[in-house]
């Protein structure tokens, strides 16, 4: 055999095997950079709301809707399609629209609405029924709509909301309602009143007493807020198991959490109200 082809052999075995432990190498070192580099860590995930930066609550349920599918036509309102279901359109209401003239209100393509029953007062505390609350339940279930009941709440213990629930209950008295009992809780701007102050933990364990309550009765219960509200004071991760209301005058919400209700418009017109209206979706 010939002397130079065994050198040559033994040549290109030595290269063979410098080069596949150069690789090995290689891929331990992670690709030859600096040991002493780490890799970044990844930035928590995070959301704005006006000029607050928030990191979102671990274990709520996120806003579903597709925002292409909302649609806003001529007169203002709001529709939403979408994998072939419709969002109901609806109002809420109470003694400030005066008297309703409910069969127009359906002719107008009013699908449901949501009555305030009540309200606690912000000074005294005292409860007190909606003046025009009993004709508007007549009217709105004579005329084919379907109904739900709101209360304006200014609890500041369990045991407020829950006397509120229990008045509601009392006042309803087995009416059949296919729309859900919400606890509507809201600041008093400009006044004082007995519920300034309030924390969050508190109201959050209001609302939920509240809806305890209603839901022993058989009631679907609800909670309204808006978007200051839901990611400042309560904490919705304890609520998860009622309906959500929010309120956002938008033509899209881009609120970051899941809800089923949207009052999208405080300034609506509908046939058969004098002024404006509240506007909701139901999804």
């Amino acid at each position: 055999m010939d002397k130079r082809w065994n050198i040559a052999s033994l040549t290109l075995s030595v290269v063979a095997v410098i080069l596949a432990v150069t690789a090995l190498l290689f891929a331990i070192r992670g690709g030859g950079g600096d040991e002493s580099e780490e890799d970044p860590e990844e930035e928590p995930v995070t959301f704005q709301f006006g000029d607050r930066v928030l990191t979102p609550l671990e274990g709520m349920p996120l806003n579903p809707y597709d925002k292409e599918s909302f649609q806003q036509d001529e007169k203002g309102r709001i529709s939403y399609t979408y994998n072939g279901q419709t969002a109901r359109t609806g109002i809420d209401v109470s003694t400030h629209q005066k008297d309703i003239d409910w069969q127009a209100v359906a002719a107008d393509g009013i699908e449901f609405a949501i009555l305030r029953l009540g309200h606690r007062g912000y000074t005294q505390g005292g409860l007190f029924l909606d003046e025009t609350f009993e004709q508007n339940l007549q009217g709105a279930l004579e005329a084919g709509l379907e109904v739900g009941v709101y209360f304006f709440s200014q609890a500041i213990t369990p045991d407020e909301a829950e006397e509120e629930a229990e008045y509601i209950l009392d006042i309803l008295d087995g009416q059949a309602l296919t729309f859900p009992v919400a606890f509507d809780w809201e600041s008093i701007p400009n006044d004082e009143a007995r519920t300034d102050g309030l924390d969050g933990e508190t109201l959050t364990r209001c609302a939920a007493a509240f809806c305890r309550r209603i839901e022993e009765a058989g009631y679907r219960p609800a909670v309204y807020f808006n978007r200051t509200q839901g990611y400042l004071r309560y904490d919705l991760r304890e609520l998860t198991d009622y309906d959500l209301w929010l309120a956002e005058y938008d033509a899209v919400p881009d609120f970051y959490y899941h809800f089923d209700l949207w009052q999208y418009s405080h300034t609506g017109r509908v046939d058969g109200i004098q002024g404006d209206v509240d506007l909701d979706l139901a999804f």
